[in-house]
């Protein structure tokens, strides 16, 4: 399967044909280990191309709600959400989850609660000095708005770096995001210069990344005879416009943003957005073609 399905691999207990599932189906496998006192913490993967995607942000706004140990590692590998801001950003992250922080963390905490009278105001100017210098050398996050606690961005091709930060990150009980930032197809060069065409690709040579040996030239495909007859369509009519949600080459759209790039429309891993903007363009006059893997749709 090309999609996560649970019967091919047990740690992934949910079935998937989308991106952005991920951290609302984690949400629920860490509330239902909670209700039942279990010690668990659940892990959600999610890409950058996934996270152009409005159920994430649904997601997130419940986490503080909802979470219990709960750990989401956001792979980056095309654009940064959050500045890379070197090694201050590093030695942060490795200062602040290692265990001799979140013991000191967690009890000055309780100690500043026991004050008399005074215990939930010190707590308070606590929480505004350690936001406030955080803030100083690190951009304001979104994520830790939304509950979570903030881990990077951090070289996911580190190894070592990576292993070291999730066993740290273990001890957190609170729900926890780590922003990784790797890049595509590494390793493999022809994939690094091209990573859209490697994304999803028939069997190759995997030194040179040609075609192998005796694969005949295919004919063209209802994708791209699609795409060709909505190219000649709006030659005639320059109402015609498109729409994809994150696949341009895969819906046969790539030609028709060539040529009219005023005219297309990409809204990222996004097709409830796709369609409902698609039917403000329409009453506004224009005709759009929303084009989505039925999968997706």
């Amino acid at each position: 399967s090309g999609f996560l399905k649970g019967q091919e691999r047990p740690p992934a207990r949910v079935g998937a044909g989308h991106a952005c599932t991920a951290v609302s189906a984690a949400l629920g496998f860490s509330r239902g280990a909670a209700l039942r006192g279990e010690e668990r913490q659940t892990i959600a993967i999610l890409g950058d191309g996934a996270a152009t995607g409005g159920m994430v942000y649904e997601a997130i706004n419940n986490t503080r709600a909802h979470a219990g140990r709960l750990l989401v590692v956001l792979n980056d590998n095309e654009m940064s959400i959050s500045p890379n801001v070197g090694s201050i950003s590093r030695i942060l992250t490795r200062l602040t989850s290692t265990r001799t922080f979140l013991t000191l963390e967690g009890g000055a905490w309780k100690v500043l609660g026991l004050v008399p009278r005074f215990g939930q105001r010190l707590r308070a100017l606590a929480s505004r000095a350690k936001f406030g210098l955080k803030h100083m050398v690190m951009p304001s996050n979104f994520f830790e708005d939304f509950g979570f606690k903030y881990y990077g961005p951090i070289d996911g091709h580190d190894i070592p770096l990576l292993i070291r930060t999730l066993k740290q990150l273990r001890r957190i009980e609170e729900p926890v995001f780590l922003h990784i930032l790797t890049r595509k197809g590494k390793g493999c060069s022809f994939a690094e210069s091209n990573p859209a065409k490697y994304h999803g690709f028939s069997p190759f040579v995997r030194e040179t990344g040609a075609k192998k040996a005796g694969q005949e030239p295919s004919p063209p495909s209802y994708t791209e005879a699609f795409g060709q007859a909505l190219l000649e369509l709006a030659e005639t009519d320059e109402r015609v416009v498109a729409i994809t949600a994150a696949m341009p080459d895969g819906t046969g759209l790539a030609p028709f943003a060539k040529r009219f790039p005023n005219r297309f429309f990409d809204v990222g891993i996004a097709e409830p957005h796709a369609v409902t903007f698609a039917a403000g363009l329409a009453a506004d006059g224009l005709r759009p073609v929303v084009a989505i893997y039925s999968t997706f749709l």
